[in-house]
């Protein structure tokens, strides 16, 4: 399993908060909640992306913009356009003419369409903390066939829909953070750029791929056909951690997810992790993430 993989794990559309609206000039619409992540389109005419605090962003077509919450947003035709439509108020039924579309389709000049996601777990904290607080990432001038369908699939009420919104959005999420984390702009995390590392990437893609064995630095040297010494000093300066403390910090990541599933235990997650001691593992869960797992488990199950 690659780490963009991971990152998105957990990130996924579950009766996918989807809304679209026709717009035409001048127009401008607010958005606000406690959404962990916003993905936001806009076909037709493009339209401007106004974060306080933040350079408004143009959007075209086929670009995706996306918003971390709970930071409110609007999307208008011009940064000075106040918002006539107010998503987050309620009243905001008085616009709405079906299910999730607001405006006039026979007017509008542009196609606006949000996708909500609730993002939950400690993998997933990490996904956010790797991105800004709001971006665009543009389209290389090529058809959004993903896009297309949204446009017209968003507006419709058929059997099945509510699986293939989801899925679309999906698609459009992986896409636009897959592109995003390869610009030079992106500065991901040290450990993600790391993966293209020669040595440091095939050790990597190991404990991401099975961070439940009992790895060694050595069995993780030798998927890069390298020394102990020379993965440690390597893996060390490149992540900001040694092999093994990474694996570890990894492990109690995954672990803080599993926890939050309903039947799960602290043994059955330890051993999910490599841990054959229960002590161990909430020993190491304590150091790493300041808990006992138990209180951990208590409190993702109330959340």
């Amino acid at each position: 399993m690659d780490a963009l993989t991971d990152l998105l794990r957990g990130v996924r559309a579950q009766g996918a908060q989807l809304c679209r609206s026709f717009a035409t000039p001048p127009w401008g619409q607010r958005y606000a909640g406690d959404t962990p992540l916003i993905l936001v389109m806009i076909a037709g005419r493009g339209g401007w992306l106004v974060v306080d605090g933040h350079e408004p962003m143009w959007l075209r077509e086929g670009d995706v913009g996306l918003v971390r919450g709970p930071n409110a947003f609007v999307l208008a035709d011009d940064p000075a356009t106040p918002p006539q439509v107010d998503t987050s108020d309620a009243d905001c039924d008085r616009w709405r003419l079906g299910t999730r579309t607001y405006g006039s389709a026979h007017d509008g000049e542009s196609v606006v369409i949000t996708g909500r996601y609730d993002v939950v777990g400690s993998v997933c904290d990490r996904l956010l903390n790797a991105l800004p607080q709001v971006f665009v990432v543009p389209n290389p001038d090529e058809p959004c066939p993903v896009l297309d369908l949204l446009k017209a699939e968003v507006g419709r009420d058929r059997p099945g829909q509510d699986t293939l919104l989801d899925r679309a959005l999906d698609l459009m999420l992986v896409a636009a953070l897959r592109e995003w984390f390869a610009r030079p702009e992106a500065n991901p995390p040290a450990w993600y750029a790391a993966l293209g590392d020669p040595v440091v990437g095939p050790a990597l893609r190991a404990i991401h791929d099975d961070p439940a064995r009992a790895w060694t630095v050595g069995e993780l040297a030798a998927k890069a056909n390298v020394s102990r010494a020379a993965l440690a000093r390597r893996f060390t300066a490149a992540v900001g951690a040694p092999p093994l403390t990474y694996l570890t910090e990894w492990r109690m990541a995954v672990a803080a997810d599993l926890l939050a599933e309903p039947g799960a235990t602290v043994g059955s997650v330890a051993r999910a992790v490599g841990y054959t001691d229960g002590f161990a593992f909430s020993t190491a869960f304590k150091r790493v993430r300041g808990v006992r797992p138990s209180d951990h488990r208590v409190v993702a199950l109330r959340a």
